[in-house]
C-alpha cells in the first residue's frame, strides 16, 4: 500500500497480526514473499516507488537478504525479473542455501526453462501451473525434472479460480510438500482445503502432514 512507508513495514504489520491472533511469527507462522518482480523491473533497475529506490540487481539481491537476515521468510517467490537471470544467479549465490527461491515467471512451468534454469543454478524451487503448461503430461514431467533436481515444488492455483479441486489431488498425488491456493477466504479456495481434509481423512493414518519439513533449509 502507498500508505506504507516501506516493504519492511508491510511485514511488520503481518507479524503484529500474528501476534494478535495469539500466535508466534517465526514459530508456529512463517512468511513467504511473492515479489513478482517483473513487475517493477524497468531498464535494469528494480524501482520500488515507495521508498523512492532504483537498485541494480545485485542492490536489490542485498535488499531481499537484508529482508530475509531480519524476518522470518522461509520462501521468496520470483525475487528477481523473469529475464533478470544474472540477478537470478546473484540471488541463489546469496540465498539458496538459506531459504526456498521459487521460480514463477522466470520458469513458467516449462520443462525447456527450468532445465536451463538448473544447469545456470538459478532458483531451488519452482511454481507448478497445470493450465500455465496446459496440459497434465507436460505438468507431470515439470515436477519429475524438479525432484531429480532436488528442487523443491509448489503446486499454484491461478489469478482467477473455481472450485475445482483437482490441484490439491496433484500436491498429494505428486508428493509436492506445497500447495499456493490462497487464504481461507471465498468458495475457490476453501474448496481446496476442504478436499485436502477429505484426501487425508480417506488415507488415514498411511500419510503424513509435512509441516515444517517440508522445507530443508529449517533445520
Amino acid at each position: 500500500s502507498s500508505d506504507l512507508p516501506s516493504h519492511a513495514a508491510a511485514i511488520e504489520l503481518v507479524l503484529e497480526a500474528i501476534d494478535r491472533a495469539g500466535y508466534s511469527g517465526g514459530q508456529d507462522v512463517l512468511l513467504a514473499l511473492d515479489c513478482a518482480s517483473s513487475e517493477f523491473f524497468r531498464d535494469g533497475k528494480y524501482v520500488l516507488e515507495s521508498e523512492k529506490l532504483q537498485l541494480s540487481p545485485p542492490e536489490f539481491c542485498d535488499y531481499l537478504a537484508s529482508l530475509a537476515d531480519r524476518y522470518p521468510i522461509v520462501s521468496i517467490e520470483d525475487g528477481m525479473a523473469e529475464n533478470d537471470w544474472e540477478g537470478w544467479r546473484l540471488l541463489t549465490q546469496r540465498l539458496g542455501g538459506k531459504i526456498q527461491l521459487v521460480g514463477d515467471d522466470v520458469f513458467v512451468t516449462s520443462t525447456r526453462l527450468l532445465r536451463e534454469g538448473i544447469r545456470q543454478r538459478v532458483a531451488n524451487a519452482i511454481l507448478i501451473k497445470v493450465n500455465q503448461i496446459g496440459t497434465l503430461t507436460e505438468t507431470f514431467a515439470a515436477i519429475e525434472l524438479a525432484k531429480r533436481a532436488a528442487y523443491g515444488t509448489v503446486i499454484s492455483h491461478r489469478s482467477g479460480e473455481t472450485e475445482d479441486t483437482t490441484i490439491a489431488d496433484l500436491a498429494v498425488g505428486t508428493s509436492a510438500l506445497q500447495i499456493k491456493t490462497g487464504s481461507l477466504s471465498r468458495a475457490d479456495r476453501t474448496a481446496k482445503y476442504n478436499q485436502l481434509l477429505r484426501i487425508e481423512e480417506d488415507l488415514g493414518d498411511s500419510v503424513s502432514y509435512p509441516g515444517r519439513e517440508a522445507y530443508r533449509y529449517l533445520g
